[in-house]
């Protein structure tokens, strides 16, 4: 048994101590009495793991190399430069790609990672490689895959029935892009194919969802409609987005009520969509992202995610969730100090909703009776973990350390810099 002492945990102002017990929290409280071993946290900050609610594992570090780049730094370049590349692709090179980004998440404190696998591939490579790393990993990190249609739904020959049959292999969720699609037709039965396939494998949904600055693009009003219609919408993420922060708001103002009714989750993926969007503006220049501060106000879930590590859609990237955070909020204006204060949940408990943990994955929190899995930073409050961007310094999973590291020791020699 495992006593962590002198804890400062997030969303618990009373509690001090962390009793652990065969890989799960026997008790979160004061004075928890005698324990094996105790480790002293002096203080710092306790939450559970990071999520990272939104990644492309196939498709890591794909955009490094000569004649990779994505010039024009639009979504559509970088899915037609996928296309081109990804028929050279194999397990052996999916299973490595997605071994490094999967080794940056974890040392940043990830412990549970949704990823799309593009399922247009007639040999499924890329979920073939993620469902056998999916169980290799499982005491590592939980990863959930997404049966995605990269080139479309119908737009590829054949990609309504790769999408069974990856969700035959054992896909956790089922994905759509019907922006992508060669009509707006076309993206609306897709998405009412989508929802039957979600019905009848019991999965959930995540949609790539209007992921342009176009305010007619209005996938996202069809998604909602027909989970409502379903009563789905809470195993439902419409990710991406954008176009919704680029309506008018009468309209917004109408859907809010609409999101509301659903329960429909959202994804906001910051840093990459501030990069992708807006490319087609002079000025003023979108900022890409959806109504997030908004979406939260109205009781929906909304996480952050980061989406691409070194692909044909984004040059950057490395997993560390809370370089996502700091973009996220600064682009969302969600800086208000009580916003600051809980904006950790951005990366944690509502990735964690999204991804339905607590309800399929046996618990997620810092709480009694749960598996003890939790991260400790290297600050003293929510404040200053999110105004420092706080390193994680040590993330225990089951009771037992993924990795643990020392406090930075900066030696100083200058007499103005130590104050």
């Amino acid at each position: 048994m495992k006593k962590f002492v002198n804890a400062n945990i997030f969303g618990d102002a009373e509690s001090t101590e962390i009793l652990v017990e065969d890989g799960r929290f026997k008790a979160i409280g004061n004075d928890l009495g005698e324990a094996d071993e105790v480790i002293d946290l002096e203080g710092r900050l306790v939450l559970p793991p990071y999520v990272d609610p939104h990644l492309h594992l196939d498709y890591i570090f794909s955009g490094l190399g000569e004649g990779n780049a994505n010039i024009s730094g639009t979504l559509f370049e970088g899915i037609q430069l996928w296309s081109d590349n990804k028929k050279e692709l194999t397990e052996e090179k999916v299973r490595e790609r997605a071994l490094e980004g999967i080794r940056k998440e974890v040392g940043h404190g990830v412990q549970y990672i949704r990823t799309h696998v593009d399922v247009t591939d007639p040999d499924l490579t890329g979920m073939k490689a993620l469902i056998k790393l999916r169980e290799e990993l499982k005491d590592i990190v939980t990863l959930q895959l997404v049966a995605f249609p990269q080139e479309g739904f119908f737009r590829y020959e054949g990609g309504e029935a790769l999408v069974r049959k990856a969700l035959e292999m054992g896909a956790d969720v089922v994905g759509g892009i019907p922006h992508f699609e060669i009509s707006y037709e076309h993206g609306v039965e897709s998405l009412r194919r989508i929802v039957d396939f979600a019905l009848e494998f019991d999965v959930m949904i995540d949609i790539h969802c209007d992921e342009n600055d176009d305010p007619n693009s209005r996938f996202l009003e069809v998604l909602n409609a027909l989970v409502m219609e379903k009563d789905y919408g809470e195993k439902t993420t419409a990710s991406h987005t954008c176009s919704f922060g680029a309506v008018e708001n009468s309209y917004a103002n109408k859907m809010m009520g609409l999101f509301k009714a659903s329960k429909i989750n959202f994804i906001s993926c910051p840093t990459e969509n501030a990069h992708l969007q807006g490319r087609g503006d002079n000025y003023p220049k979108r900022r890409g992202l959806t109504r997030v501060k908004e979406l939260l106000e109205n009781g929906n879930t909304v996480a952050f995610a980061q989406d691409s590590i070194a692909d044909y859609w984004y040059p950057l990237g490395n997993g560390n969730m809370m370089n996502i955070l700091d973009n996220g909020i600064h682009l969302a204006h969600y800086t208000h100090i009580d916003e600051i204060n809980k904006s950790l949940d951005l990366i944690t408990v509502n990735g964690a909703g999204v991804m339905r943990i607590d309800e399929d994955y046996g618990g997620y929190g810092v709480e009694a009776g749960k598996p003890a899995n939790f991260i400790v930073l290297d600050a003293f409050d929510a404040y200053e973990a999110v105004r420092e961007r706080a390193e994680v310094l040590s993330s225990v999973r089951n009771g037992e350390y993924l990795f643990k590291r020392e406090v930075r020791k900066n030696e100083i020699e200058n007499d103005f810099l130590k104050g």
